[in-house]
């Protein structure tokens, strides 16, 4: 039985399944007659696709137990050029609102505060080598760091993307 895997948007997946043919993947117009005659047997939503946000303008996506951190653009731009940046070492224990770091710029330099508590799996070296990928792509290149979280209920007490920008708005910041 074949099984093809179809993304239908930005994180929606459809799994579909051949009726009893294993020639789903082939470019004749009989498979094509086929793939017309599959069924849909499930609909999966990727995790973590959301950023949430902190007052402190730190940003996590989370996959599973798995956080990826940064700052956000509002905050990147305020800081202006970043040139250096200490982020917390591998294997370090980070806690929710607690200061884990440090980036400077041209401008000030700005403790970095966890969004959630955990282990520190990775860190974005190519940030430390070269801090101004913070500014060019903060929500890519310039994440900063990876963490195991321990207690993913954390994230239930940050902002979601329409909250944040709204607390951009209305907040002093």
């Amino acid at each position: 039985m074949a099984r093809l895997m179809v993304q239908i948007g930005r994180c929606a997946m459809k799994t579909f399944v051949s009726q009893g043919r294993n020639d789903l993947f082939g470019k004749t117009a009989q498979s094509r007659t086929y793939l017309a005659a599959l069924r849909s047997i499930t609909t999966t939503r990727c995790l973590g696709a959301e950023r949430w946000y902190t007052d402190k303008h730190e940003w996590i996506t989370v996959e599973g137990k798995v956080g990826i951190v940064g700052i956000s653009d509002y905050a990147q731009d305020a800081l202006g050029d970043v040139v250096y940046a200490q982020l917390p070492d591998v294997g370090s224990t980070v806690k929710k609102e607690e200061e884990c770091g440090a980036l400077e710029s041209v401008k000030a330099a700005s403790e970095l505060i966890s969004p959630v508590s955990g282990k520190v799996i990775e860190k974005n070296e190519a940030v430390e080598n070269k801090p101004s990928l913070i500014n060019t792509s903060c929500y890519g290149e310039g994440w900063l760091f990876k963490v195991e979280l321990n207690n993913v209920d954390e994230i239930k007490n940050l902002m979601n993307e329409q909250a944040y920008n709204t607390f951009l708005k209305t907040a002093a910041h």
